[in-house]
């Protein structure tokens, strides 16, 4: 005999009657690690509307105007720094192919099989420590493994650390090393 399919709260309250703690949430954080919707920036979810952009763009070729329309019509797009995701969107795709040509010597393979969601992360990150010097480095970093976490595959954040990781000091080289001097121990 089958046993009867339990929602995750089924299972959290059947875990707790029998003596199993139920996975707690971190602040503004869900069970699972991702930040919650109610604690994003309007600059994160700016960077979560370009990745869907950029998405399009790399999969189906579609137009970057045709694709801000698009997105612009998404659901809590109006809680996105509109401003921020137009210089994502239009800066990554304008600026293609010098980007892929920072990030190609990182990669251990070919950009034709990366996948396109950690292609546009890596754009994201590589257009934000080119062009928006407001953000801190680590914080470009950072919110680019969340979003390679979020919408990438499994180990997709580790490989965008990776590259993001060893092109920071090549785009930033003074904040780079002036972080890493004054915090010797907060290597990434």
């Amino acid at each position: 005999m089958t046993e009867p399919i339990q929602s995750e709260s089924q299972e959290n309250a059947a875990a707790t009657q029998a003596g199993a703690e139920t996975p707690k949430a971190l602040p503004g954080r869900t069970t699972t690690g991702a930040r919650k919707a109610s604690s994003k920036s309007g600059r994160t979810r700016a960077r979560e509307f370009a990745l869907q952009a950029l998405y399009q763009h790399l999969v189906g070729g579609n137009a970057p105007a045709a694709i801000d329309r698009f997105t612009r019509d998404l659901s809590g797009f109006h809680k996105a720094d509109s401003l921020h995701y137009d210089a994502l969107l239009h800066g990554c795709i304008a600026e293609a192919e010098t980007q892929d040509a920072l990030i190609l010597p990182l990669l251990d393979r070919k950009m034709e099989e990366i996948s396109p969601v950690e292609h546009a992360v890596m754009w994201i990150g590589t257009y934000e420590l080119r062009n928006c010097l407001d953000v801190p480095w680590r914080v470009v970093l950072n919110e680019c493994i969340e979003l390679a976490k979020e919408f990438g595959g499994t180990d997709g954040h580790k490989y965008v650390n990776g590259v993001l990781n060893g092109l920071a000091p090549q785009l930033r080289a003074e904040e780079v090393a002036a972080d890493r001097q004054r915090n010797p121990r907060a290597e990434s």
